[in-house]
């Protein structure tokens, strides 16, 4: 019960209305906006409270709620705006209150389509193997598909295939205990390993793998996200903050441009606030790391506290290059943001898949087609992944494609059709990997770029 306090104070303190300054002649309007019916909390909904004179503005928490501070002995008006929400309007007074309750409840002009499109074919085993599992995989832009297998478990005897669609071309064994797979900016594939990182080079349908130290690899190769002739685009994400900041860097003049900064604000405010709560030999600790590095006391206690409770919750705001535009999917101000190669923005488009993932399953996953760079959103409900296409110009999201088998793993797109991994429930099967036709035919683009 006092944790629960606790964090309660925090939301409080984060909302920056100093409780000292409420006096006689002012009143705090509390407003919790959420959606009829539902009863679902309605984030970044533009509040404006007006009267002949004087206008205050405002804004829905994730949490739903606003706090504005208003003179008493007044009527005004109040109006809640959301682009899929109609209007909301009522006349409110602050005659002789210290603290007035308001609940708003929306009604949706826009309901998200949940139109549902099965496969027309049976999934296609495109591995499958009696002594091998398939723990990730690539699919590589000329079909062929590199695979990380293991007989029995992953940490013991794992192994690179090259594999064609019927035979393996080539295979490699691996030193050290594999993670997974992941691409770099280039579109090259490398495994991760939990002391350090290989690159998978192709040549002549040859496995070369080369080893790399995995501070390098994470200092220097994994936040940079995208390149062309001229720019390279990255981030200083970090999962034990709250914020971040996408930049570009041009390789003729060496100059750094800032793109965007994402942060999550409530978050952010319990973050920081988690140094009033630690003792005081923890602060004098974080006193000392702020003096050796400059980085605030707060942010120190934070990353090492904070981010291990059940509150933090880590951002997910991520960054696609297709053709010559970068999309910025930002989930905390509800907006696909568009921007040129140099990084200039072009468009803001409202976005609204991630609401009520209770309801929808919304997983936090986008993923986009290596080959036509389209960009989906996965939903998973009952066991059932649901892959959906995201309008870039509207924001929408398409009719939804529901994969074949319940509790697939990792899912990736290429060239219009899904590949993931399977193995049936209670079965002595080894894990497969499977393929499916999308019903989305989309033309090839360029989305690496070298």
């Amino acid at each position: 019960m006092l944790l629960n306090m606790r964090y309660l104070f925090f939301v409080i303190i984060g909302l920056n209305i100093p409780l000292t300054s409420i006096s006689q002649d002012s009143t705090i309007i509390h407003g919790i906006v959420q959606e009829k019916f539902e009863n679902n909390l309605i984030q970044n909904a533009s509040i404006i409270i007006k009267d002949k004179n004087t206008s205050f503005y405002s804004s829905s928490s994730q949490k739903g709620e606003f706090w504005i501070k208003l003179p008493q002995q007044k009527e005004y008006e109040l109006n809640i705006t959301h682009s899929i929400y109609n209007d909301f309007s009522k006349i409110v007074n602050s005659f002789s209150l210290d603290t007035l309750e308001v609940l708003i409840e929306m009604s949706p002009i826009k309901v998200l389509k949940d139109v549902v499109i099965n496969g027309k074919k049976k999934p296609e085993v495109i591995f499958g193997d009696t002594l091998l599992s398939v723990a990730d995989f690539e699919v590589l832009n000329n079909g062929k598909v590199i695979l990380l297998t293991y007989p029995k478990r992953l940490v013991k005897g794992s192994e690179i295939l090259l594999w064609d669609g019927s035979s393996v071309l080539s295979r490699t064994k691996i030193m050290g205990v594999a993670e997974e797979l992941v691409r770099d900016f280039r579109g090259n594939v490398h495994v991760i390993c939990a002391e350090n990182v290989y690159g998978i080079n192709i040549s002549e349908n040859e496995i070369k793998i080369l080893s790399i130290e995995k501070e390098y690899f994470k200092k220097y190769l994994a936040p940079i996200l995208d390149t062309n002739k001229s720019k390279m685009y990255f981030s200083n994400f970090s999962k034990d903050y709250p914020e971040f900041k996408y930049y570009s860097f041009d390789k003729f003049d060496s100059s750094y441009f800032k793109i965007i900064e994402i942060t999550d604000d409530l978050m952010m405010e319990l973050y920081r606030s988690e140094y009033k709560w630690v003792d005081v030999r923890t602060k004098l600790w974080a006193k000392q790391k702020e003096k050796e590095t400059g980085i605030d006391a707060a942010i120190w206690v934070g990353a090492n506290y904070f981010t291990h409770s059940i509150y933090y919750k880590q951002l997910y705001a991520p960054m696609f290059h297709r053709s010559d535009t970068l999309f910025v999917f930002d989930y905390y101000k509800d907006f696909l943001w568009e921007f040129n190669e140099k990084g200039d923005k072009i468009d803001s488009i409202p976005i609204f898949h991630h609401y009520n993932p209770k309801n929808t399953g919304w997983k936090k996953k986008l993923i986009q087609d290596h080959i036509t760079g389209q960009v989906y959103a996965v939903f998973e409900i009952a066991g059932y992944s649901y892959i959906s296409n995201i309008d870039t110009k509207t924001g929408e999201l398409g009719d939804k494609f529901r994969i074949g088998y319940r509790y697939v793993e990792k899912i990736e797109i290429n060239n219009n059709s899904v590949y993931y991994v399977y193995r049936p429930f209670e079965s002595a099967q080894k894990k497969y990997l499977y393929k499916e036709e999308l019903p989305f035919l989309f033309e090839k683009c360029n989305v690496f770029k070298n």
